[in-house]
């Protein structure tokens, strides 16, 4: 194969995250909602009831399904599905920035607005509670910020004699920031936080 054979093989492709195809991807709406002349943000309280993260605040949202045409398709089922709603209560649709997460995981945010709060049923095989935090609240509170160090651990028989230092390889150890917003005795961490801060920095 010469060099032209290659440029043309390579020339119209869209570049995307190398081994995408194997990520567990999912989407999430941070919900708006007008509350007493005020914007809120609705939060999710994952029910009891569920094998992973019970009891964790979260957004609506979930794992996009095959069925899912778009990550805003799957964001607004899954809204519909957990809070009951019709999906033409959930207007507005716009995507924030996805976050490629730790153990292969991409997340696709997007905020949206409900237009009726007042129909919201939760799902209560999903959704323990909701609740609501004014957004005025948000852009005047700094959240909490901790590291956690993360550092890599080969395995037992990891090939040393293949790199340049062997065992005496200096792996670079890196830290996580991790986020906590306080509200009337309610923790928002996590990724969830995460994609908060991203919201409310946007705005400011």
């Amino acid at each position: 194969m010469n060099t032209n054979d290659v440029i043309q093989k390579f020339k119209n492709r869209k570049p995307s995250i190398l081994g995408e195809e194997n990520y567990f991807k999912s989407s999430v709406l941070l919900p708006l909602i007008e509350k007493e002349n005020e914007t809120h943000i609705l939060f999710e309280v994952r029910s009891m009831n569920l094998r992973r993260q019970p009891g964790d605040i979260c957004f609506p949202g979930g794992r996009m399904d095959k069925e899912d045409q778009t990550p805003l398709h799957c964001a607004v089922r899954e809204t519909s599905e957990e809070l009951g709603l019709a999906e033409d209560e959930i207007n507005d649709v716009i995507p924030l920035d996805y976050v490629v997460a730790d153990m292969g995981r991409i997340i696709y945010p997007f905020i949206g607005h409900i237009t009726n709060p007042n129909n919201i049923v939760p799902n209560e095989d999903e959704v323990g509670e909701i609740f609501t935090i004014p957004l005025n609240y948000l852009l005047q509170t700094e959240p909490e910020v901790y590291k956690i160090n993360v550092q890599l651990k080969p395995e037992d028989d990891f090939p040393f004699d293949l790199i340049i230092g062997g065992e005496n390889y200096q792996w670079q150890m890196r830290h996580i920031d991790e986020m906590f917003y306080k509200y009337n005795g309610k923790v928002v961490w996590g990724l969830t936080a995460k994609i908060l801060n991203h919201f409310i920095s946007q705005l400011k």
